[in-house]
């Protein structure tokens, strides 16, 4: 037996691993167990879940809908910052993150729980992510990790615990699966075993968010979408909710082939990973936010705003959404986003999407300044003493280096 604990909720997929894991809870720590399934748009039918934690003899059982939450809380404030990290991920799984952990320590509270638990390996980022959030919201929370404890160190051997206390296996999972996936509504990842292998290209049928842009349409998709304060509200005029509008978005750039990442990484705990990514929708309205941005942002503050935003990004791969840091970084970008409103025009075709035009009410774009014909607004030969004292420094340099 370990130590004492009453009651655990476990964040369950359904799964081999966390169906493995809620019977090594029970007989491992001799504890009741409540689920908890998160439904954040992954597409998969999550009722299952809630029978076979019922049938395994789960206590409680919780399967909520946090779609709308999750794209308004969490990832509309990280797209406001245009966070990239190292330049590619859109960071699909790293923002999920926060807000399972936060509701499995809502959860433990509402039942009287004193632990909770998660299906997270020793070797990934996720542990951090699920671990810090946690104990940010409850000090005193105590976390199960079974992989870090366990002795069933792969799969074969989850399998034989599996049918040695007669688990019902996914269909599937009894054979090597090629690569191990994570889906929400922002994004799909891949990752593993068939993609280990950096120089091997991934196979076209692993993808099932995004249409091979080979094969998209040969005529462009033309649409529009529309922002306020820094938040997307609308496509082609239509005001949707928070996650209607990214689910709209990601079947749109999905059927234009829009949206693959293939990347190696840098994990949190040191090592490098290879993950596939499809963000159909995130990769079309980080694009128009930027582009937004591009003329209700004063230059300063949007030069202050990119060299920040690698920073904020860290801190969301990273685990860190709920640290201080991350909330004074958030309420700064929030203040820049104050005028961030109007439409930007996008063209998708065949793997691309670029931005074709960009309006907005409160635009700091004035043509009579930026015309190359003639103006009455602009004094061309200010720029001379313009150019001399920024030249000055650079002169006295010169100077010197002549001796």
């Amino acid at each position: 037996m370990k130590g004492k604990v009453e009651r655990v909720v476990l964040a369950f997929s359904g799964g081999l691993d966390t169906s493995v894991i809620l019977r090594w809870l029970q007989e491992t720590y001799g504890c009741k167990v409540v689920t908890f399934t998160a439904d954040l748009g992954q597409g998969e039918e999550l009722e299952s879940a809630r029978a076979k934690a019922e049938m395994m003899g789960a206590e409680k059982v919780y399967v909520e809908d946090l779609q709308e939450e999750f794209v308004r809380d969490y990832v509309f404030p990280m797209f406001r910052a245009n966070a990239l990290y190292e330049g590619a991920y859109l960071l699909g799984t790293a923002i999920a993150r926060p807000l399972i952990a936060k509701r499995l320590v809502e959860i433990a509270a509402e039942v009287g729980a004193d632990a909770v638990a998660h299906g997270a390996t020793g070797k990934g980022n996720d542990q951090v992510r699920f671990e810090l959030t946690c104990y940010a919201l409850n000090p005193h929370i105590k976390v199960i990790a079974p992989w870090r404890e366990w002795d069933l160190t792969s799969r074969e051997r989850l399998i034989e615990y599996a049918e040695k206390h007669q688990i019902p296996i996914p269909r599937g999972k009894r054979g090597e699966p090629p690569y191990s996936t994570d889906a929400n509504l922002l994004h799909i990842s891949y990752e593993g075993r068939a993609l280990e292998d950096p120089w091997v290209e991934p196979d076209e049928e692993m993808f099932t968010r995004t249409i091979n842009p080979e094969l998209a349409p040969d005529k462009p998709t033309y649409i529009e979408i529309g922002f306020e304060r820094g938040d997307p509200v609308s496509i082609d005029g239509e005001r949707l909710s928070p996650a209607n509008l990214l689910r709209r978005l990601n079947d749109i750039a999905g059927a234009n082939g829009i949206g693959r990442v293939d990347l190696v990484e840098n994990r949190y705990v040191g090592m490098k990973s290879r993950g596939v990514y499809e963000t159909p929708g995130g990769t079309v309205l980080h694009l128009a936010h930027r582009a937004i941005e591009s003329i209700t942002l004063d230059r300063g503050a949007a030069h202050l705003k990119d060299e920040l935003m690698p920073r904020y990004a860290e801190l969301v791969y990273n685990g860190y959404w709920f640290s201080p840091e991350r909330e004074m970084l958030q309420a700064l970008i929030d203040k820049s986003q104050e005028h961030v409103t109007g439409t930007v025009r996008l063209k998708l075709f065949k793997g691309h999407a670029s931005v074709v035009g960009r309006k907005s009410p409160a635009s700091l774009y004035r043509q009579d300044f930026a015309t190359f014909e003639e103006d009455t607004v602009y004094d061309q030969r200010d720029a001379a003493g313009f150019i001399k004292l920024n030249a000055l420094r650079l002169r006295i340099l010169g100077l010197r280096a002549r001796g």
